[in-house]
Order: structure tokens, then sequence, then C-alpha cells
């Protein structure tokens, strides 16, 4: 059953953030491999596709886009920023370019909303005495009054191949109800978790780091089954020795772990 919704006095200043990293790991052999899969990645998470992603976004959690700033970067990588209104919009309030896709190609992408903003950054990542390459998203949700960021989570998660999530959510300032009390919170949350589909939160184990006092969330994601062809670009897994096998699953294992838990491991030989 929908909550019964709160009236306030005069308008919503709660500021609600979400904000999370994505990662996705490939094992990459050499130079051939590597170019390969970062090329990939950045061919398909340009700046249009980000953009695309940001605009979905918006019509979810009910808000209406008035810009959008949008970069792709050499060699690689892009951004995305997009400002959005809770309310309809006068269209002579509207860049006209928004919607039809003629924004001048730049090095990032930025949306902007009269009370709230989208922004997508991608990080596509490798070293070339690193046997492993990874690809970063970094996405802020950031909206004001009874637009809810958190109404987009599973439509964000699943937009991207994901080995590792890590969530954070806010909830800041205060807002008044009729009587001049102070509301700090204007929902129910105990978890980050509770938002995500259970479907989605079966692959993953899950670290929470709550501060509900402080309205303060926090949540990690690690990819639980291993399946070795969603780790190899270029490379047939047929083809592999159990050897072979055994020590990519340790290597991106490794990596996953380090992201994870935000540190390095040694690696075992």
């Amino acid at each position: 059953m929908t909550p019964k919704k709160m009236t306030l006095y005069g308008f919503n200043n709660l500021t609600k953030t979400l904000s999370f990293n994505i990662y996705d790991i490939c094992y990459t052999r050499n130079a051939r491999e590597r170019k390969a899969y970062l090329d990939y990645v950045d061919e398909q998470y340009g700046s249009e596709r980000l953009t695309q992603i940001l605009v979905d976004v918006a019509k979810i959690i009910g808000a209406h886009v008035l810009n959008i700033a949008k970069q792709d970067y050499e060699p690689m990588g892009a951004s995305v920023t997009v400002m959005i209104s809770e309310s309809k919009v006068d269209p002579k309030d509207v860049d006209p370019s928004c919607n039809e896709g003629t924004m001048p190609r730049k090095e990032s992408v930025v949306g902007h909303l009269d009370k709230s903003h989208l922004t997508v950054h991608t990080y596509p990542e490798s070293h070339p005495d690193n046997d492993v390459s990874t690809f970063r998203v970094d996405i802020d949700v950031s909206t004001c009054g009874e637009v809810s960021p958190l109404n987009a989570l599973n439509f964000l998660i699943g937009s991207f191949d994901s080995d590792i999530l890590v969530l954070d959510y806010r909830i800041r300032g205060f807002t008044r109800d009729l009587d001049g009390r102070k509301i700090f919170n204007d929902h129910p949350i105990a978890s980050i978790r509770d938002f995500i589909d259970p479907a989605i939160l079966e692959r993953y184990t899950a670290l929470d780091v709550n501060l509900s006092h402080a309205n303060i969330f926090h949540t990690s994601m690690m990819i639980e089954k291993f399946v070795l062809s969603n780790y190899l670009f270029t490379v047939d897994p047929s083809r592999l020795t159990a050897d072979e096998t055994a020590a990519i699953r340790q290597r991106v294992n490794q990596e996953i772990v380090e992201i994870f838990y935000g540190m390095n491991i040694p690696k075992m030989e």
C-alpha cells in the first residue's frame, strides 16, 4: 500500500543524493587484448549512450530535463551531466538541443535540473604490467523535493555489466510540516538493499554500513558466481587448459576482492 503523502509547508527542501560506482572486470593477457576490451567499453558507453541512460532515469523518477552537457575524452572515457526539474517546464525554458541530439560533441556530458542533477562519468583502466583491466562508472542522482533517486536504482544497475557496486545514499537538509516542525527524512529507509530487486541481490554478496540517525546509507555488492566466459574478451574458454583457467579465476577473483574491500592483496604465486 502506498504510504500517505506528508503535508508540508512551502517547498520540500530535502536533498537526496544517490552516488555509486560500478566496476566491470576483464582478463586481458596482453596489449592487444587490453586495447580490444577498452575500445569496446568506450564505444558501448560513449556520451550518446550515457545521455540516453540519464534521460531515461529522469523519466523514471518523474523529472523533466532542462539541459544536457556531454563530453567524450581522448584516449577514452566520457561524462554526461543533466539538469532536471520536478515540475513540467515551459518549452521556452528548455535547451532545444536536449531533445534533438544536436549538442556539440565535447569532452564531458552534464545535465542540469532546476532543483536536481544527474551525472555519469566513465573510467576505463588498465596497466601494462597487469593482466586485468577494469571499467568504472561513477553515477550521481541528486534531487530535491518529492523526486526520489532510489526509484531509478534497479534501472541503473541493469544498464551496466557490474561485478562490483559501491552505493551511497544520503539525505541532507530539512523541510517543515504545516506546524513548523522540522522533518529530516520524508520516507522510510533502513538500507539501500531494500530498494534493490531481490533477483539482483541474489547474484551478489552485500555489505551494509548504515547510519540511520545521520541519514547516511552505504551498501557494497560483489558478484558471487564466477562464469569464466564473462571475463574473457577475445579468448575462447574451451581452448584454455585447466591450469590456465585456474590462474585466470584466481587473478579475476583477486581483483574483485581488492576493489570490494578497498585494499591491495599480495599476489599468490
